[in-house]
């Protein structure tokens, strides 16, 4: 069992002279916090936070982290409050301890909204001090490596959180060993018998193999000896769900995995690298396109190291990394070993390239209300996918595969990307959708008078522009739905010989504002632009009843209610409104079950979105309207699905027969086969609600040699 001993002489190896004292007040305090309480392995809790403090230590982090580390827990499971915290263990603590816990005491009654929140908070305190997030990786860590006490679907639902925002937070932070870990550990829980399967034939493999391993070792050692080069060489593995996604990506098996050992030359210097390379490509002949520099042009996470693939011994393609041993820390450890490197340094700075990413997502984030909004930010900045291209002026921009000029123009400024009109890459004028590539020089040309368009939000990849276009319509809706709700008011109101200035100024006006929870006139127009207000509230006010009927009777305005108004389906309640025409959106099928939203459409009643629609996100948030299921409903649902699996015979039986096991009506399904052997099939199913669903998933996804399944969108 770890004792508070083994991570003493681990912080005071790396930082001899610490303050030991702090680590041993912090153990102190959570062993008498957490007395009593045991895991789901029925050890004592303590184990835990002991197990994350000493994996702190081990990233050699100093001992206000790894006091986080132990106290990480206490403010959120315990009765210890972050005032209690701050008063032991000063200021620096308590912000990290309160950055990690989660917003559990919080009261939100959606919990994908309570774990986006939860993120939320953790990537502002990221802001502040990035060893927060440390902390919430060693406790990742640890919870991951103790999984297997947990029940299977817990197990499941941690591990896909984990392959969402954790694994890419590791990749992002340039913690190359700790991503690797997660990675094998999430794919041990979701695909239990690949990964067997795969360990078993890495085994046999790697015994089969040490012989050719240690001749290419003791040759590449000789050479770089001789032409005086001083480095370590060593061979390694491919971690196993590197192999996995590998296979999957090139529709291969196992046997066809020829670069499953790779080779890693530690030198002194930069030259020394280059040098190391030439000394390589000597030996043997390089693979056309497999080389890679990135010591020149580091990563975004500061990775760098020279990448080369030769066709070695008996013409077997090897990969070859080499990199200094400044290099090789940050590729392994990442900011952990940053922080070795540049003592002293908690706060993110402007001139800081390995934090861009982080930057504008606090940037982005104070313009988000919404949770889901955030969570879908934060995956798009996680995306670990880049591509490089150049201003004509030769400054790097660091963009998501599959990029647009458009993300390109607002990557540039806010401004440039609202007044765009049109874009060249390599002196080319190419369409604002164009998807940019590796090396490209883009100018971007704009007008004055252009202002970006609704359709620009289905082109568009990063969250910056995304959100930078959505903010431009949303108050050009506002805006005119402004001027609509006047115009409506004042004509209104002038059948009734009244004033509109007058109006707003009565008490009648000022009881209808806070009946409806507005705080001004102009709120009151546009919610009455938008379609969310009636007028008769405050007809009501002014006017007498029997004036009032007679004018309503003659209204075209209700002969428009009558047209657009319908019996709803009865599993949708719309909160304030009845008989309202209500349509579930064909772009992401809601099923019961699902977190919805619903936004008012003029002349089209109420749309119903999933929560995590990119169509409910692309809508106006003053058009959304509180909309739940109803309790009890039980008709069937369309649903898509996308299921990527081998293409190998007897296949798509097989799961067409566990669809149909799991009492689903297959509506239609469409399967295309790709050059890698590879098949995606699309299927259209009938579902009662969301746990339904789940468990036709969690089902199909049990069946060998399926890669993914996935809800389907459009």
């Amino acid at each position: 069992m770890l004792r508070l001993n083994d991570i003493v002489e681990r912080v005071q190896a790396a930082r001899p002279g610490g303050d030991i004292e702090l680590i041993h007040k912090a153990y102190v305090f959570t062993a008498k916090v957490h007395h009593g309480q045991l895991r789901q392995s029925g050890e004592p809790y303590l184990i835990h936070p002991l197990n994350v403090a000493f994996i702190l230590a081990e990233w050699n982090l100093d001992e206000e982290t790894v006091a986080t580390g132990l106290l990480h827990d206490t403010v959120e499971d315990t009765v210890a409050t972050v005032d209690e915290i701050r008063d032991l263990f000063g200021d620096t603590v308590a912000q990290m301890v309160d950055g990690v816990s989660k917003i559990s005491r919080v009261v939100i009654s959606d919990v994908a909204d309570q774990k986006a929140e939860s993120l939320r908070k953790m990537i502002l305190a990221m802001g502040k001090d990035l060893r927060v997030v440390l902390v919430k990786l060693a406790d990742r860590l640890h919870n991951m490596r103790t999984i297997g006490h947990l029940a299977r679907d817990k197990q499941v639902a941690v591990a896909r959180e984990t392959q969402e925002i954790y694994n890419p937070i590791a990749s992002r932070l340039g913690m190359s060993r700790v991503k690797m870990e997660l990675e094998d550990r999430c794919f041990e829980v979701l695909h239990p018998e690949d990964y067997r399967e795969l360990v078993r034939l890495a085994d046999e493999r790697k015994r089969d193999r040490e012989s050719h391993v240690r001749s290419v070792v003791e040759l590449l050692e000789k050479k770089l000896s001789e032409s005086g080069v001083e480095a370590t060489v060593k061979g390694r593995s491919k971690h196993i769900a590197g192999v996995f996604q590998k296979m999957a990506r090139q529709g291969i098996d196992f046997d066809h995995v020829y670069d499953f050992i790779a080779f890693r030359i530690i030198a002194k210097s930069v030259r020394e690298c280059y040098e190391a390379l030439g000394i390589v490509h000597s030996l043997w002949k390089p693979v056309p396109g497999r080389f890679k520099d990135y010591v020149a042009m580091p990563k975004a996470n500061l990775y760098q190291s020279l990448h080369t693939t030769v066709f070695g011994p008996n013409a077997e393609l090897m990969e070859i990394q080499i990199r200094t041993e400044e290099m090789h820390a940050l590729a392994e450890y990442g900011v952990a070993a940053h922080w070795k490197y540049k003592e002293g340094r908690p706060v993110v700075g402007k001139g800081d390239q390995m934090f861009l990413w982080l930057r504008q997502i606090l940037e982005l984030q104070q313009d988000m209300k919404d949770p889901r909004e955030f969570l879908n930010t934060v995956k798009v900045e996680l995306f670990p996918e880049e591509v490089y291209v150049f201003t004509p002026r030769g400054d790097v921009k660091e963009l998501p595969q599959g990029a647009t000029t458009i993300d390109f123009a607002y990557a540039v400024h806010t401004e440039v990307g609202n007044h765009c009109v049109g874009a060249k890459v390599n002196g080319k004028m190419v369409p604002l959708k164009t998807a940019l590539k590796n090396g490209d020089v883009v100018e971007i040309v704009t007008h004055p008078a252009h202002r970006p368009s609704k359709d620009w939000l289905k082109v568009a990849k990063t969250s910056r522009a995304l959100n930078k276009i959505r903010a431009f319509v949303r108050q050009e809706q506002q805006e005119r739905s402004l001027a609509l709700g006047r115009q409506i008011l004042e004509r209104e109101l002038r059948k009734y010989s009244l004033s509109l200035n007058k109006v707003l100024k009565t008490k009648e006006f000022e009881e209808t504002l806070q009946e409806s929870r507005l705080k001004s006139a102009d709120d009151y127009c546009v919610s009455l632009g938008y379609g969310k207000m009636s007028l008769l509230p405050l007809l009501r006010r002014l006017i007498p009843p029997e004036q009032l009927q007679e004018k309503v009777k003659d209204s075209r305005l209700g002969a428009l209610i009558r047209r657009v108004t319908a019996k709803k389906p009865s599993a949708v309640i719309v909160k304030g409104m009845d008989d309202i025409f209500i349509r579930l959106g064909n772009c992401c099928h809601p099923v019961p079950g699902d977190p919805i939203v619903g936004f008012i459409t003029r002349g089209r009643g109420v749309t119903i979105h999933a929560k995590d629609c990119p169509k409910a996100l692309e809508n106006d948030p003053a058009r959304a309207i509180e909309v739940a299921w109803e309790a009890g409903t039980k008709a069937a649902h369309p649903v898509k699905l996308k299921v990527v699996c081998a293409d190998k015979p007897g296949l798509l039986a097989d799961i067409s027969r566990t669809i149909t096991a799991s009492d689903v009506d297959i509506r239609r399904a469409v399967v295309l086969t790709t050059r890698d052997k590879r098949a995606i099939c699309n299927f259209e199913v009938s579902v009662n609600d969301a746990q339904h669903l789940a468990t036709l998933i969690k089902s199909v996804e049990k069946l060998k040699n399926v890669f993914s399944v996935e809800r389907g969108k459009g």
